[in-house]
């Protein structure tokens, strides 16, 4: 499957997922279009499409916290800042997400 075919095919899959969780695809095509090609990518070296932002350790319990969307394992985080890690998904009322905090794990 060409990248084009496979971003589309994380789209389709991805969507009524994050949907139902209070979640959309950022408004800001560009970054989308950059991250799916490389949760591409990700999937094709791994077989998961982990999420781009996060460094996997080879643990696997520890990385499959980071498999896309990974919004389930973040969920009081993300809602703090109102979208996931890498700016992929915001909140279903965000509409510049230019404008969203970025909060450290720590505090979130």
């Amino acid at each position: 499957m060409d990248m084009e075919a496979s971003k589309q095919a994380l789209r389709e899959q991805f969507e009524p997922i994050v949907t139902a969780m209070g979640f959309k695809f950022s408004p800001d095509k560009e970054i989308v279009e950059f991250l799916l090609e490389q949760e591409v990518n990700l999937h094709a070296q791994h077989g998961i499409p982990f999420c781009p932002c996060k460094g996997l350790t080879g643990d696997r319990t520890e990385d499959m916290g980071k498999v896309c969307p990974c919004i389930p394992w973040h969920r009081a985080h993300f809602d703090r800042m109102k979208r996931c890690w890498c700016g992929l998904y915001v909140h279903l009322d965000v509409d510049d997400p230019d404008k969203l905090p970025q909060i450290p794990e720590e505090l979130g």
